[in-house]
């Protein structure tokens, strides 16, 4: 089988020269053609397209975008990019910084080898960030949760299939939020646990500010949905003060 490796990076060269080592090293027993994708989103250091330990890849190759698009875009660039110009069977999307392991592929590659036509997410069971963030990333959940009325638990590092690709590209609200998207698309996704490593270098770039519009961006895929949620909302409300009037009055 084919497998694609696709990374966004903004400005983490030494993270991405670290995590290129240590893919080619987890996926050496892998009898499966593994390629790598890196999307660099307008970074202004200069990435190199040179790695010396590359020989367990079919391929590796960096696609610079003109212009910084946002994690979403560059994510749904790659994706474009793999479906026009390579021959595939799935995507691994995951972030360029280590937090997603390497060491995890094998768990994806090995449990998609059964599952078809089905893609395959990453679910959090244990986060590295300190307790602040953690409590942050609780709230950006029960956000998500009572406006969508989904649980999203997984992030970028997924598995996908060709169908979940296609479907994706055909889903508009993809180039804004990618998990938000695939939530929507597919009804059926398997998910193994995950855990979130510690990134290679340097602190996390994820602020709450960054979680808030985080989810905002999976917010805005539901918009049907948070409408008419929210319209219930509101009807529930104005019952619930007419009944506490009525019976002041």
């Amino acid at each position: 089988m084919k497998y694609v490796i696709l990374i966004p990076i903004y400005n983490d060269r030494e993270s991405l020269k670290l995590l290129v080592e240590n893919i080619n090293s987890q996926i050496k027993d892998l009898n499966h053609e593994i390629s790598l994708v890196v999307i660099n989103d307008a970074s202004s250091q200069q990435i190199i397209d040179t790695y010396p330990n590359i020989e367990n890849m079919s391929s590796f190759e960096i696609i610079n975008m003109k212009e910084n698009r946002g994690h979403a875009r560059c994510i749904a660039s790659g994706l474009k990019y793999i479906l026009e110009k390579k021959e595939f069977d799935f995507v691994i999307p995951m972030d360029g910084d280590g937090e997603d392991r390497p060491e995890e592929i094998k768990n994806f590659i090995q449990l998609s080898e059964q599952s078809g036509e089905k893609s395959i997410v990453g679910e959090r069971v244990k986060r590295s960030e300190g307790l602040f963030f953690q409590l942050c990333y609780q709230f950006h959940k029960f956000l998500t949760l009572a406006f969508t009325g989904k649980s999203i638990k997984f992030g970028n590092f997924t598995c996908l299939s060709k169908s979940t690709v296609k479907k994706l590209l055909d889903e508009k609200a993809t180039w804004n939020s990618f998990s938000g998207s695939l939530k929507k698309i597919e009804k059926d996704l398997i998910s193994i646990p995950s855990t979130r490593g510690k990134r290679y270098f340097g602190p996390s770039q994820m602020s709450f500010f960054n979680l808030l519009k985080h989810s905002l961006s999976i917010i805005s895929v539901f918009r049907k949905t948070v409408l008419i949620r929210s319209a219930l909302f509101i009807i529930f409300y104005i019952l619930r003060w007419i009944t506490v009037l009525s019976v002041i009055i």
